[in-house]
């Protein structure tokens, strides 16, 4: 089928644009009236996640109302682990929680690699095959993953922390079963991802969310080597690395094998293009906040933050997800800001 949008496709790929594509990450959710009628058909988030039609409902619900350039399947990172044995949970106020987590050679059978990603994932791959269906070539759908890193931080961790001690300990006193549990992850997400790309996605992104706990050269060997093993193997689609916090990080991402280097808010897009030159697109990066500034504000640090981009290799997107109780009407501003700038290049 063929697309009536592809700029991100384009702007992935450095292709000609006529203008910045723009999305956002968690644009599929708490923001929208619209997300919370359908969540509260249900008893939770999981179930939504595991509910293909309702899954796919949400997925399209930024394309109508928002007018973004890109859909993103409404899924969660967790469910990684959870089909590779440990299941969690997603507490109200509280987030994700495992019983069990990995702590010795013996808790790997927790973490199992030789199972049929359709049988365990297979209400992900549905969810994207109805939403690639329900777009009909209207805009791309973007899939995803959690780094190997972040994934390795619940499955060590069980819940969500300030500081991942209990995981980074682990590098420092059994490295050997800290690199078998990160590839295990990374031989599943590979996988993972490929079947995505056979339901329908057409682009994917690597969400590294705790890549900045880690040092440079802890993360260059916990981090780096997985999303490289990763970004060796998909090559069927433009992939995205986005590891937030990993700012003395970017210039080693930049010489993976991907499309796209995702910038958090806290990163310099002129420093980095600089740094990387034309060789990768770069996505982001306003912060989040902004958004809860007037619509005039909103406009103009959209405004400032494109002036900024020396390259038409550039998705416009937040430095990280749009929080929950951002009035929809100013994340409008900013879609519409940004899809009446004029690229000067």
């Amino acid at each position: 089928m063929e697309l009536k949008n592809d700029l991100i496709l384009r702007a992935a790929r450095g292709e000609a644009i006529e203008r910045y594509p723009v999305w956002l990450m968690r644009q599929a959710g708490r923001i929208l009236p619209e997300y919370r009628a359908v969540r509260s058909k249900l008893s939770g988030f999981k179930e939504l996640v595991e509910t293909p039609e309702f899954a796919a409902e949400v997925t399209i619900q930024p394309v109508d109302i928002l007018d973004v350039d890109a859909a993103i399947i409404f899924s969660d990172i967790l469910v990684v682990p959870e089909a590779m044995g440990l299941e969690y949970q997603m507490l109200e106020q509280k987030g994700p929680w495992f019983e069990k987590t990995i702590q010795t050679m013996d808790d790997l059978k927790y973490a199992e690699t030789n199972f049929d990603i359709e049988d365990r994932l297979g209400y992900v791959l549905e969810a994207i095959r109805l939403t690639k269906k329900e777009l009909n070539g209207r805009v791309p759908l973007i899939g995803f993953a959690g780094a190997p890193w972040t994934i390795f931080c619940y499955m060590v961790e069980g819940k969500g922390s300030k500081t991942f001690s209990e995981s980074r300990k682990m590098l420092y006193t059994n490295p050997t079963l800290a690199h078998e549990l990160l590839n295990r992850i990374t031989d599943v997400t590979i996988s993972y991802l490929k079947a995505q790309v056979n339901a329908g996605a057409q682009m994917l992104q690597l969400f590294d969310s705790w890549a900045g706990i880690l040092g440079t050269e802890q993360y260059a060997e916990f981090g780096l080597r997985y999303l490289d093993k990763i970004a060796n193997a998909i090559n069927e689609v433009p992939l995205t690395l986005f590891s937030k916090g990993a700012i003395n990080s970017v210039n080693d991402l930049a010489k993976l094998n991907c499309n796209t280097i995702g910038l958090d808010w806290n990163m310099d897009a002129v420093a980095i293009r600089k740094e990387v030159g034309e060789t990768r697109t770069l996505q982001g990066n306003l912060d989040p906040c902004a958004l809860y500034a007037s619509h005039a504000e909103v406009e103009k640090s959209t405004i400032n933050m494109l002036n900024r981009f020396e390259s038409q290799r550039h998705i416009v997107n937040l430095g990280h997800g749009v929080y929950p109780d951002i009035d929809p009407e100013k994340v409008k501003t900013f879609i519409k800001t940004v899809k009446n700038y004029e690229i000067r290049f």
